[in-house]
Parts: C-alpha cells; sequence; structure tokens
C-alpha cells in the first residue's frame, strides 16, 4: 500500500515539475530577450541620433554626383570636433523652414569673399586677396553657376551650392548657411548598391 502510494505521489508531483521548470525556461527566455533589446536600443539609439543618420536624396539639385532617391548615411560627430571644409557634402536645415532638409556642397568658409561672376566662382580670402576662381571638376561638363553674388561671410557662415547649378535652390537664392543648420556631412552612399560608397574625400580645387 505504501509503495503504491509512494507510486501514486510521485506520478502527481512529477507533472507539477515540469510546468515549473517550463516556465522558470519561459521567463529566463523573456529575460534574456529583454536585457539584449535593452542592450542594443542602449548602443543603437546614440549611434542613430547623435553620430550618424540615414538620409535620401529629394530632387536633382546634386546631379551628377547624387541622384533623387539615393540612400545615404550622415556623419554627424565629425563636426563636434572640427569645422566644415571646402568640397563636403553636408545636410542642413533649410534656414526659411526648419522642418525641411537639404543636401548641398560646402564653396564658402568662414570669413571668406565669394564673388560669382559670368559662370564661375571666384574665392577671395586672407591667402589669396586677388581671389581664386574655383576649379570644380565634380560638375558635369560645361555646366555654368548663374547668378551675379558677391558676398563677404561671417565667423559662422558657410556658402553652400548644390553641383546641379541650373536647378538648385542654395546660397545664391536664400544667402549664406548658418553653422547652427548644419546636420553634418555625407559619409556613405549606401543606395543603389551599384553606386555604394565612401564619400570622405575632398576635391582639388586648385589652391
Amino acid at each position: 500500500m505504501d509503495e503504491q502510494n509512494d507510486k501514486s505521489s510521485k506520478s502527481e508531483i512529477a507533472p507539477k515539475s515540469w510546468a515549473l521548470n517550463a516556465t522558470h525556461s519561459v521567463f529566463d527566455f523573456i529575460w534574456e530577450f529583454a536585457k539584449i533589446v535593452v542592450i542594443s536600443l542602449a548602443i543603437v539609439v546614440p549611434i542613430r541620433y547623435f553620430i550618424i543618420q540615414p538620409f535620401y536624396v529629394k530632387g536633382s539639385s546634386m546631379e551628377p554626383n547624387f541622384y533623387d532617391h539615393e540612400y545615404l548615411i550622415i556623419d554627424e560627430i565629425s563636426y563636434r570636433f572640427y569645422q566644415p571644409n571646402r568640397g563636403d557634402i553636408v545636410v542642413f536645415k533649410y534656414p526659411k523652414n526648419t522642418s525641411e532638409y537639404f543636401i548641398k556642397r560646402v564653396i564658402g568658409l568662414p570669413g571668406e569673399r565669394v564673388v560669382i561672376k559670368d559662370g564661375e566662382v571666384t574665392i577671395h580670402n586672407i591667402n589669396h586677396s586677388e581671389g581664386v576662381k574655383l576649379a570644380e571638376t565634380y560638375l558635369a561638363k560645361d555646366v555654368k553657376t548663374l547668378g551675379d553674388v558677391d558676398i563677404i561671410l561671417t565667423a559662422n557662415e558657410y556658402f553652400v551650392l548644390g553641383d546641379n547649378r541650373m536647378a538648385s535652390l542654395d546660397s545664391r537664392i536664400f544667402g549664406a548657411l548658418n553653422r547652427k543648420y548644419i546636420v553634418g556631412r555625407t559619409l556613405l552612399r549606401g543606395w543603389p548598391i551599384s553606386r555604394a560608397s565612401f564619400l570622405a574625400s575632398q576635391p582639388d580645387y586648385g589652391f
């Protein structure tokens, strides 16, 4: 009788033990998954919002170097340590509507005088008081920079232009760009795959 009771007791305990182990396994899985999610967010969120950020090109203002709907990765941290350089492709908030983002090329730097005349861009600075005409080899053949501009940039201002000078809303229209509106510089073209590339090198302007 005792043996039968023992067997009966064991048969009643086993299912409860299995269920308890299964419950622990589920909680362990949930806990491990939660830790992975938290750690991932702790890494990804700061990178996404403070270091790099994805953007896509909208429009034709940067052709033939950037086309509509190309996917770009923007470096947001570099400009915390140094200032934008001539030739950098930057993403910035449109000064007249900061909910919009533009992509243009930095042409004039703080303290410089930028002159656009007869389809050419001339830069005057401390090293070239007489002015140097920019050699913009990245532009499409026979492209002229239309407009009549003569502007001296202040300590926090940049002059930006689109590569497609015939179809670009840039500093020729809205004036000098204040440093505070610049989000970052283009680091990588990720899409389309056939045009994927890093975009860190600067052109030789002939200075």
